[in-house]
């Protein structure tokens, strides 16, 4: 005689299966008798003022106008500073071969490129310097140098 092919397992699921079907079609046949259970104003939801969900609508009362005019949907704009103010420093290294140079501004101590096309005056090392900035491809430069007086 051949051994019986269903197996503890397969006999478990075929019976959670069909415990699911009948499930199914007893909750069908609830939803045949009652049409009506569920109603629009029971499947809404609102929000209250914290944020959190909830089944009561929100108190009129409470209610703040909002002028739509007053909201900004940008981001807000940036003062320009002034680039084209007169700016003193000292010439802190310059390559004549090459033509370039830095120059370090005395009041933040921060270094700015200059060019020679950039010069108005012939300068050297340790000069002191006025000069305006403009932006280059890789931050400020210095422009129109020349000696202070």
């Amino acid at each position: 005689m051949a051994k019986s092919q269903q197996t503890f397992n397969k006999k478990e699921r075929e019976k959670i299966r069909l415990k699911k079907r009948q499930d199914k079609q007893k909750k069908q046949e609830e939803r045949k008798a009652n049409p009506n259970g569920t109603e629009l104003e029971d499947m809404l939801a609102y929000v209250d003022e914290y944020g959190n969900i909830t089944d009561t609508p929100p108190d009129p009362a409470k209610k703040i106008k909002i002028d739509a005019e007053s909201i900004e949907i940008s981001v807000p704009k940036r003062e320009e500073k002034e680039t084209s103010a007169i700016r003193f420093g000292r010439v802190d290294f310059l390559n004549d071969s090459k033509g370039f140079g830095f120059i370090r501004e005395l009041e933040t101590q921060e270094k700015f490129f200059v060019h020679v096309n950039g010069l108005l005056e012939e300068i050297k090392e340790n000069d002191k310097v006025s000069f305006e900035l403009e932006r280059g491809m890789k931050g400020m430069n210095a422009v129109r140098v020349k000696k202070a007086q």
